[in-house]
């Protein structure tokens, strides 16, 4: 087997596993929702392309053994061209509980944000939140080890574990948060029990029964309404007389129109019954 430039023997064929973690996409990009993507596009800022590109191979093929999430840390077993597995660490900050509760007290001020969260989605407006606390949801630097004699940075055994994190993230977007400290649990039990900003467009429920007595009732008063100019009908008040043709039906050897148009000028204030000669 050759000898690399490090001093170590350079991997040869990986050894294959059974039942290993193996990534959903076979080819072209991995991560499907908005927060992975992120995650990945991270990733390709900071870390060597080639690496990058052998650890999306191993990934592949499901070189991953095992892949665990915890606040502040991942860790994974990764097979590689060795009998005994490489133990793989990715550490990131974990946020303690005052800066946790200055988190969850601004997402509960946003109602999207909070019914988004709640009905277990990820809202895109979440990265820009953390980021105004000085805060920031996705780590801009990683803090890696991997147990192979690999100097390069990150290993194919590392960039393998990354990739599939990224997919495991595109399962639950929660565990972005559990990363950074916060369990789906906790958050949302958080998030149901912080007060949420009052909405002023809210509309307070009524049960019918209780609105039935007023349902008819002015929103305002008449009062009100006159200092709005509400009641204030430049139309004269017979106008849908004018405008219908008139039915031939008398009462009393009288038009029923000349009734009518006398009942409607009433109704304005006008004197209209005496008008009509009744």
């Amino acid at each position: 087997m050759p000898v690399g430039r490090d001093g170590f023997f350079e991997a040869g064929k990986p050894i294959a596993v059974d039942g290993g973690i193996r990534a959903r996409s076979q080819r072209g990009k991995i991560g499907e929702q908005w927060w992975s993507r992120h995650f990945i596009e991270i990733l390709e800022g900071i870390c060597d392309a080639g690496r990058l590109a052998r650890g999306r191979a191993y990934a592949r093929k499901g070189q991953v053994i095992s892949l665990s999430v915890a606040p502040g840390t991942v860790t994974a077993l990764v097979q590689g061209s060795r009998p005994d597995p490489y133990q793989v660490t990715i550490d990131i900050e974990r946020y303690g509980a005052e800066r946790w509760d200055a988190i969850e007290e601004s997402l509960a001020s946003q109602a999207l944000y909070r019914a988004k969260l709640l009905a277990g989605e990820m809202p895109t407006e979440i990265v820009g939140v953390f980021d105004a606390l000085g805060a920031p949801l996705f780590p801009a630097e990683l803090d890696m080890e991997c147990s192979c004699p690999d100097w390069g940075f990150p290993c194919k055994h590392l960039s393998a574990a990354l990739y599939l994190l990224a997919e495991a993230f595109d399962d639950d977007p929660f565990l972005v948060l559990a990363w950074r400290g916060r369990t789906r649990e906790e958050l949302l039990g958080s998030l149901g029990t912080v007060p949420a900003v009052v909405d002023p467009l809210a509309v307070e429920h009524v049960p019918l029964a209780d609105a039935l007595a007023g349902f008819y009732a002015p929103g305002a008063s008449p009062a009100k309404l006159r200092e709005h100019g509400v009641n204030r009908v430049t139309a004269p008040p017979d106008l849908l007389l004018r405008a219908l043709d008139p039915p031939d039906v008398r009462v009393r050897h009288i038009p029923l129109v000349d009734l009518l148009r006398a009942a409607y000028r009433s109704l304005d204030g006008h004197e209209g019954l005496s008008e009509s000669g009744t």
